[in-house]
This record gives structure tokens, sequence and C-alpha cells, in this order.
């Protein structure tokens, strides 16, 4: 079965049909047979550029070619120091752009290499953990929430699954997914509510699907098809440096040409007024001007690597630096997807809080103050954490958070108050939950703590305002009454308009 009828397949008809055996997944045999196919699901990258190719590149410049020019006229007139200084200033200029461009490929190469995605797949009934790139169409692979889709797959099993899709369609709040068959023609990749897509991430829930399509054959590999067929083009600054390398040459060209005419008419010997006019024209080149570029353009490059910005070649790094207006959508599609909470209403009281993205440092502020979290503050995030399934992770160095976004926030928001999610889990185990609903719009957890068992909820504020007769405060228990619940909502819209 050819990529394009999997995904008629996967959007014309019902589940069963999707595969032979949703239970048990494909025979060793059969997927084998697919993979000779279909080919391995990875994504195909462009030609990778040689070194030689990168330092020849560096000659590609007329400012460069004319002082090769230079130094061969100047070795040609016995001008040798000159030779010798122009020559070490070029490979200067030539070395310094080959060595930063050659590193921002390594660079590149090592994000590639840096993860090597795995998938939970069913195979010959058993749950196995494959290479991502050995998945294949027909494959029934499982989704937990931290996990990484590798695939495009049609969901036969969706127990509030929520995939976050800012990749791919740029929305960046996690996507509901649903099992049932979408009728009416063909819909748009955000829309479609019973796929989940190769490049995205599952942030909460479980599900079950089957793979139709992958590498190339998925909606991300479309997006890099389209990309690879990108043009390139010269930057203004090499635009502008070619006008100077080709009116310095015409120049040059019209010096001698006057130099020699004006010599033969006065009488003087042709080749002496040829070395005259051609000396003329090496003492017009700019010797340092492509020197003083890579220079300028290489600084530009290593303040962009300390910011965590790869630029791969040197020119790049004027243009961005050009640029005067960024256009982005609401959406976000630019940002780092890092939700951060900045700030708590609890006990009648607001408090600000300060650090941004996932990194759990941060202080707790009142009217420009900090102040410590007190036994309120400390309650609500306690019950937080023990209500979310998002994990908080360090990897080389960088806080990553496994899971839904929002929930990260709130467990990185409790790290701050000294709260940590493995600590609490511990002292508090979670024993039952019944799961967030739309219908519900919250969620309820049961624990075992030193006083017994316990409920925790997180949902709607006016769903959970709804349940509550108490709120507490730093002097106790008092009666949540309509004025009180009235503030609490005012403060969660204010909160809602001012997020960003």
């Amino acid at each position: 079965m050819k990529t394009n009828e999997w995904h008629q397949l996967a959007s014309t008809t019902v589940v069963q049909q999707l595969s032979s055996d949703v239970s048990s997944g494909l025979s060793s045999t059969e997927a084998a047979q697919r993979l000779v196919e279909y080919g391995t699901n990875e994504l195909s990258s462009a030609d990778r550029i040689s070194p030689w190719m990168i330092f020849l590149g560096q000659f590609r410049n007329v400012l460069i070619a004319i002082l090769l020019v230079a130094i061969l006229l100047s070795i040609f007139l016995g001008h040798g120091a000159e030779a010798i200084a122009i020559a070490l200033i070029v490979f200067f200029a030539v070395l310094l752009g080959f060595a930063q461009e050659y590193r921002s490929e390594r660079a590149l190469e090592a994000l590639r290499q840096m993860t090597a995605p795995t998938a939970t797949a069913l195979r010959d009934g058993q749950e196995v953990v494959l290479p991502a790139r050995d998945i294949v169409p027909g494959d029934v692979i499982l989704l937990r929430s931290g996990d990484k889709v590798s695939a495009d797959v049609r969901l036969v099993e969706a127990v509030n699954l929520q995939i976050e899709e800012a990749a791919l369609t740029g929305e960046s709040l996690p996507v509901e997914k649903q099992t049932e068959t979408m009728s009416g023609g063909e819909w748009p990749v955000a829309e479609r509510k019973n796929m989940a897509y190769a490049g995205t991430a599952v942030t909460y829930g479980r599900g079950q699907g089957v793979v139709v399509a992958t590498g190339m054959a998925t909606e991300f590999g479309k997006t890099a098809a389209m990309l690879e067929t990108v043009a390139s083009t010269k930057t203004p600054l090499q635009d502008n440096l070619d006008k100077v390398g080709n009116a310095l040459a015409r120049a040059s060209l019209f010096i001698v040409a006057v130099i020699v005419g004006v010599g033969l008419y006065r009488g003087q010997p042709f080749v002496e007024m040829i070395i005259f006019g051609i000396a003329l024209t090496v003492a017009a080149v700019p010797e340092a001007l492509p020197a003083v570029v890579t220079i300028s353009l290489a600084l530009g490059v290593q303040r962009m690597a300390k910011r965590n910005a790869l630029v791969r070649r040197l020119p790049a790094v004027e243009t961005l630096g050009s640029t005067s207006v960024i256009c982005s959508d609401k959406t976000g599609t630019l940002t780092k997807d890092e939700m951060t909470a900045r700030q708590v209403y609890v006990a009648q009281k607001l408090f600000e809080v300060s650090g941004a993205g996932f990194e759990p440092r941060g202080e707790f502020m009142r009217a420009g103050l900090v102040v410590e979290p007190c036994t309120p503050l400390k309650s609500l995030l306690r019950a937080a954490v023990l209500t979310s399934d998002a994990r908080l992770v360090q990897r080389d160095g960088r806080w990553e958070v496994k899971g839904d976004p929002t929930e990260g926030a709130l467990i990185v928001l409790a790290a701050k108050a000294g709260l940590q999610k493995m600590d609490l889990e511990k002292e508090c185990p979670r024993v039952h939950e019944i799961p967030f609903s739309s219908e519900a719009k919250r969620m309820t957890t049961i624990h075992h703590s030193v006083s017994g068992l316990i409920a925790h909820a997180k949902g709607a504020p006016e769903i959970i305002l709804e349940a509550c007769t108490f709120q507490l405060t730093e002097i106790g228990e008092e009666i949540l009454d309509k004025a009180h619940r009235e503030t609490i909502q005012q403060v969660a819209r204010e909160m809602a308009r001012g997020a960003t």
C-alpha cells in the first residue's frame, strides 16, 4: 500500500480497517518487508558540504579575487614583501571564514545527531522499544505523556490525549485528540483531531495509533522538502562588497588604460607603462578590507553563539542585524514555548514571582519586597504538584519539562518555593485519580498522607470555586462567602487578560 493510500485510509475509513490486528501489531517479517518497500523513517537531508567546498567557497568574493591578482602581479613586478603581506591578509581572512563556517556545519550536524529517538510499538503481539527509523506504515505505536511522535499516526485509542503541535502548526497550546472518523472532505492539518504527527510531542494522557506515513511522506517531511527548494541568495553585505569589488576592478582597468595611453602618447616604452599602471592598480586595492569584514562578522557570530543562536554563514549576521521588523502571529510561534507562572493569588493576597522559563530559580514578592512563601501558598503549590503529571528534568545543564507545559510551569513555581515533586510524591503517593474531562473541567487525585486519604483537585476557576465552602488563610480556615468568590473570579479574569 502506497503512502498516499495510507493517508486516504486514515481520513475516510473506520478505525478497524487501519490494521489487520491493532492488538498485536505487525509481525517482524511483515515489518521487515515494509522497511524495504518504504525505506527508513528519516528525513532526507541535503548533501553535506565537504570541508574543501567550504574552503573554496571563501574565494567566491570579488575583493579576494582582486587581491589574488595583486599577489601575482606583485610577484611579477619583483615586490616580494608586498606579495607576502597581501598573501598573509588573504590567508587570514579565508582561514577565519573557513573555521567559522566549518564549525557551524559541525554544530548543525551535532544537533541532528544529538538525539536518537525511539518509539514504543507492538510487534508480534509484544510491546517493544524500537529506533524511530525502523518504524514502518502499518505499525501500531503507543503514545504516552512526554513521548515524541515518530511518524504520522491515525489514532485508534485516546485517553485524555493532548499533543503539542507548535513545531508543525504554530499553535502553542496542546491539542486534544479523539479517535472518531472525520468526514466531510479534506481537513487542515491543525484540525485533524484523530491524527498525531511526526515531530510533535505528547503532553498529557496516553494513546495508541496506526502509522500511516513515515520519513519524507509525513507532514513534517513535506515541510522539510519545501525548505530544501528554497533558493540561496546573496545577503545585502555580499551584494555591496561585490559592487565595491566590481567598481575597483573597473577603476583599475581604466587607470591602466589611461596610464598606458598617456605614456605611449609621450613616447614612453610600452612595457614600462604597463608595469607602472599595474603598480598603481595594486596600490588602489584595499588589502585589509576582506580581513576587516571577516573579523567583524566573526565577532558577530560569536556574540550570537553566546545567546544560543547558531549562524551557519558569516554574512547572515549582517542581514540579521539589519532586520528592523519581525512579524509573528498571536500563537507565539517564535517563542521558546516555556510557560512561566508570574503571579499567584492565595489567602486574599497577590504574589509576584521572578524568574523565567523552566529554571527553578526565583523569588516571591509583594509590593516589590521579597517575602517567604506563606503556609496557604505552600498548600496551594503542594496540591498543584500532586495533581500534575509533568516532570522537570535537567539535561546538559538545561531545564526541560516532560509533559504538559502548563503543569510544568506549576511544578517550576513550586520548586521556587522549595517544594520538589519527587519528595512530595514519596510523602503522599497517588492511589487513584479522576481524569480531566471537557465536561467536568477538573481533575481530582487521591493520595495517601500521614492523616489518611486526601483529595486534591485542579481545574477551571469557576468549577473549583463552586465546590468550595472554605478558604485557607494565614490565620486558618474561613468561610468562602459570595464577596470572596467574586474577588477571586475577578482576579482570575485580570490574570487571563494580562497573560503573555
